[in-house]
């Protein structure tokens, strides 16, 4: 397992992520590993550096902290860690990903994952692309991107969405994926994202690429590597099993109940709890209650909103946090 954790808050997000892992999770048998980027090549001049007390926290989690050299994204296109940073992960070993703002509220041990069927995570919106008035529409932009790094199109859509209809197309959120082999995930992952930023093409012309890149090449990653879309038996992943909540206003606003009785519950450890003392959105949504109960009236029905009208409504009430 790999997340991927450096200086501030995200540093926080990958210790959260680890203890929840040991609680929620505990006959789960894996290495976690916790890539931390190097203040070097792409990330030079940067405070990227773990504070020694939050590495030791994690290392007392079971995590194995690795220093990694970011080549290519670094501080220009922070995403880019999740591509570079496989390379970290033993050669033909199965692996799976997770965005650092996730927190494991089940048992990872009970999900039966095929690695060989690389897959993804489904919990996405139509982010991307957005074609322009006078085309390419949907099925132009991604079809360009298949022919491009000589895939095959027609097999990776969803006959059952109408044609145009964004969701008929592959496309994941890269908050979690998985494979046999991070190597040859990695070679294609970094391969196809650096072509695609150094030359997008003419179909791509109008389309914004940051932050979405990760999440356009990964499609053609899987669909290489013949995954597809997720089986029924990863349904607890975004489900029962994980949750990847991306902001604490986010959580407490729309994700179930139970998840935001966990963060609070490990944060009662005071041993977790002192590396966020100085944290404004913990301090204010978790060691005061009222803060969660506040951002609760404010979402009363979360499925009515969308997280546009969630962020303009929080951010009046000062309970928006990044």
């Amino acid at each position: 397992m790999l997340i991927v954790a450096q200086a501030g808050r995200i540093g926080r997000e990958a210790l959260l992520f680890a203890a929840s892992l040991r609680h929620s999770s505990p006959g789960w048998r894996g290495r976690l590993i916790v890539a931390e980027p190097l203040a070097e090549a792409a990330w030079v001049g940067v405070k990227v550096a773990l504070e020694p007390t939050l590495r030791e926290a994690l290392t007392e989690l079971g995590a194995e902290v690795v220093p990694f050299a970011a080549q290519h994204f670094g501080r220009n296109y922070p995403h880019g860690n999740k591509i570079e940073a496989l390379s970290l992960l033993p050669v033909g070993e199965p692996f799976i990903f997770f965005d650092s703002d996730t927190l494991v509220t089940g048992p990872l041990e009970g999900l039966a994952i095929d690695f060989d069927r690389p897959s993804a995570s489904m919990r996405r919106s139509a982010s991307w692309p957005e074609p322009p008035l006078y085309g390419p529409g949907y099925g132009g932009i991604w079809k360009s991107l298949y022919d491009r790094f000589g895939l095959d199109f027609d097999s990776s859509l969803d006959l059952t969405q109408p044609d145009e209809h964004w969701e008929r197309y592959l496309y994941f959120n890269a908050g979690w994926f998985l494979g046999p082999d991070p190597a040859e995930f990695a070679r294609l992952f970094l391969e196809w994202a650096l072509a695609v930023r150094d030359d997008p093409g003419d179909a791509l012309a109008c389309q914004s690429l940051d932050p979405w890149l990760d999440q356009i090449v990964l499609p053609l990653v899987i669909h290489a590597l013949g995954g597809g879309r997720p089986a029924p038996e990863l349904s607890g992943l975004d489900g029962a099993v994980t949750c990847h909540y991306r902001t604490l206003s986010l959580l407490y606003a729309r994700e179930p109940a139970a998840a935001g009785l966990l963060v609070q519950e490990l944060l009662r450890d005071p041993d977790l709890a002192q590396h966020f003392a100085d944290d404004p959105a913990v301090c204010k949504l978790v060691f005061e209650a009222e803060g969660a109960r506040m951002v609760r009236e404010l979402i009363p029905d979360p499925a009515a909103m969308t997280e546009q009208m969630m962020r303009k409504r929080l951010k009046q009430a000062g309970l928006w946090f990044r």
